[in-house]
């Protein structure tokens, strides 16, 4: 897996038309050779790639990327990469922060419906990362921050999506699912920036 971080000035901003979640999901994206069939794409295979914004300020913006592959040269902005080692994954313990699309299916009607409130947005974090993801969360200095919806225009339709920042501590309890879960990503809404688990190890 490759770890990058693009780095952009207002001058980069404004050059790749950086406006919402859909331009920013496409200037990502350009970085990347596009391996997947048509038939792959219909069937929901992963794209291989991850982001995370981390924004920044008026002059400033920094995208997190995690990939299975390596970046082409960007014509904007400037792109750091290195590869990520076995050994990052071996830790028994890590602190992280992850943007989430809170959201289940309702099991009456089948449909997708957001999560609201922190309180159960981190109830079902708590819930789902065990048997889903790999890993067991310390319920004790877990915060939840910057819970919002989006909507934007995605090729002439209109997509909403819910986002929240969940800071804390996890242990994981699966080894193979939690590297999954890393490289795949978790949750909903990869393709727009939720899902990437930043973590860093605790010694």
């Amino acid at each position: 897996m490759i770890a990058s971080a693009l780095h952009l000035d207002r001058s980069d901003i404004k050059a790749l038309k950086i406006r919402d979640e859909y331009s920013l999901h496409r200037v990502v994206y350009s970085l990347f050779a596009d391996i997947r069939t048509t038939e792959q794409k219909q069937q929901g295979a992963s794209s291989g790639i991850l982001y995370a914004d981390k924004g920044g300020n008026e002059k400033h913006r920094t995208i997190l990327i995690l990939t299975n592959r390596n970046p082409i040269v960007p014509e904007f902005g400037a792109l750091n990469s290195k590869k990520i080692s076995k050994v990052f994954l071996s830790h028994p313990d890590y602190r992280f922060e992850v943007i989430i699309n809170p959201a289940q299916r309702n099991n009456a009607s089948r449909k997708i419906v957001p999560i609201k409130g922190r309180e159960a947005i981190a109830a079902w974090f708590i819930k789902k990362a065990p048997d889903s993801w790999g890993f067991q969360v310390n319920s004790d200095n877990l915060e939840i921050s910057n819970n919002h919806v989006k909507r934007f225009d995605k090729q002439g339709h209109m997509v909403t999506q819910g986002y929240a920042t969940i800071k804390g501590q996890l242990r994981v309890t699966d080894r193979e699912q939690f590297i999954k879960s890393f490289q795949q990503g978790i949750g909903r809404g990869r393709a727009f920036g939720a899902g990437l688990l930043q973590i860093v190890p605790i010694s």
